[in-house]
């Protein structure tokens, strides 16, 4: 399977590597930062450095996740770069894309995307890259922030949490996507109906059912007609974060079947958590779309076997500790957000064994498809002139969560204490392995990533 091949600079020899899509023993050569050869084990590549895997070992390709909140500048203290991206490589993780909102200012024009770059660079364990953000009157700065770079635009429907980052209504949502299709950019959606919150019951108090209660399941299936309707009117291409609603599977799907460009993400958190196990006052579960009850939690799952969802990502939404009120308990005050970047892997493989899902699967939901939507043609597989990007997985070796152990910046996790399977032991960023010292992360740009 090896092309001409280069001097190489590694060799990773295994007996269960996932490349053509299938575990089977192969031999990885690495050259100049890419796969340059693939290889039945046996063949004897020879390089510089050359690492056999143990037999309880699995060489997976990079995780790349396309939902993650960084937060610097401005709001540094929730997370930053350097926190972050060493979070994601411990987690397996070697391509994040930041989202636009928490940092200040939010990632909303082409200034804002340098200080972004700037804040960034030099700090970036992983590869990085950006979304931008679509705003009340922010029309006029799409072309230019696509020209430069940013992988699409994300937009709320209702107030996001932050006063610097608005909501779209629907009208300026529709021109926001024609003017998008008109570069076939990617507009991606926090679909949720403001006016249905608004007479949703108050979530005040420590307990969750009334959290619950607060965020219905018919505000995210109002809101996806919604971005349905105006993507079919524009032809423009759409994406729906953090689906948690499974009663929106069947309107997604027959929009699909009907050609609508539409392609939609849940996260590790709606597919591992339950409602009913949410204890009152665990600040640390609450997140916005809510996680919810065990049956809709099954629906889901059956949509990502269907195909009805394309992808898990982290949606990694940190804050600080008094931010997320965790001695008061009011989900009412506490800040919505899931920290999770170190852990989706084995998270959702620990469940998905149990459904006897196989680790490619999973792989393919948190790499490979990722990496399409964000059009990251060398990122997701392990595949001859794709990027080196690497982890070594120990799929039956198991742990319980230390949240004071993680990287994330601040130690407050509804996963703390939850016994997970699945181990990250060794990840390379283009062939190298990456360490807590030296930052080797690339800023990426759509169309040169």
């Amino acid at each position: 399977m090896s092309e001409r091949m280069p001097r190489l600079d590694l060799v990773l020899r295994g007996r269960r590597v996932l490349a053509e899509g299938r575990f089977e023993p192969y031999e990885i050569g690495v050259a100049r930062g890419a796969i340059a050869a693939i290889e039945p084990l046996g063949a004897g590549l020879d390089a510089r450095e050359i690492i056999e895997l143990h037999d309880d070992e699995t060489l997976l390709p990079g995780l790349v996740d396309t939902h993650v909140h960084v937060d610097e500048p401005g709001r540094t203290e929730w997370e930053g770069f350097a926190s972050a991206t060493k979070a994601a490589a411990a987690g397996g993780v070697t391509t994040i894309i930041d989202m636009p909102i928490n940092s200040i200012p939010p990632t909303v024009s082409v200034e804002a995307l340098e200080i972004k770059r700037r804040s960034a660079r030099r700090q970036a364990f992983v590869d990085v890259g950006f979304w931008g953000g679509a705003i009340p009157g922010g029309t006029r700065d799409l072309r230019p922030l696509h020209d430069a770079g940013v992988f699409g635009f994300k937009c709320f429907l209702l107030p996001s949490g932050v006063e610097e980052f608005p909501p779209l209504d629907v009208d300026e949502m529709e021109r926001d996507l024609a003017e998008i299709a008109g570069f076939d950019g990617l507009l991606i959606v926090h679909a949720e109906d403001a006016a249905t919150i608004e007479r949703a019951p108050y979530a005040g108090g420590a307990r969750y059912d009334r959290f619950l209660a607060s965020r219905p399941r018919r505000a995210e299936d109002i809101a996806i007609a919604e971005v349905i309707d105006r993507a079919r009117r524009t032809g423009a291409r759409v994406h729906i974060l953090h689906l948690s609603s499974s009663d929106a599977l069947p309107l997604i799907a027959a929009a699909r079947r009907e050609g609508v460009r539409l392609t939609v993400e849940t996260c590790p958190h709606y597919l591992t958590l339950t409602a009913e196990d949410v204890p009152d006052g665990a600040t640390a579960f609450k997140c916005c779309p809510p996680i919810r009850e065990a049956e809709n939690r099954e629906r889901l799952w059956e949509g990502l076997l269907d195909g009805t969802i394309d992808s898990i990502v982290s949606d990694h939404s940190p804050a600080t500790l008094d931010l997320k009120d965790p001695v008061g308990g009011d989900f009412a005050v506490a800040w919505g957000g899931v920290s999770s970047l170190q852990l989706g892997l084995p998270v959702v493989w620990t469940d998905a064994r149990q459904r006897r899902i196989p680790l490619q699967k999973v792989v393919e939901w948190m790499s490979a498809r990722p990496a399409a939507l964000a059009g990251l043609a060398r990122k997701g597989r392990i595949a001859l002139g794709f990027d080196a990007d690497l982890s070594v997985f120990a799929p039956d070796d198991r742990f319980v969560v230390d949240v004071t152990r993680l990287h994330h910046k601040n130690p407050l996790s509804p996963y703390d204490g939850r016994a997970l399977t699945g181990v990250v032991r060794e990840t390379f960023l283009r062939g190298e392995r990456v360490d807590d010292a030296e930052p080797r992360g690339r800023l990426l740009r759509r169309g040169a990533a």
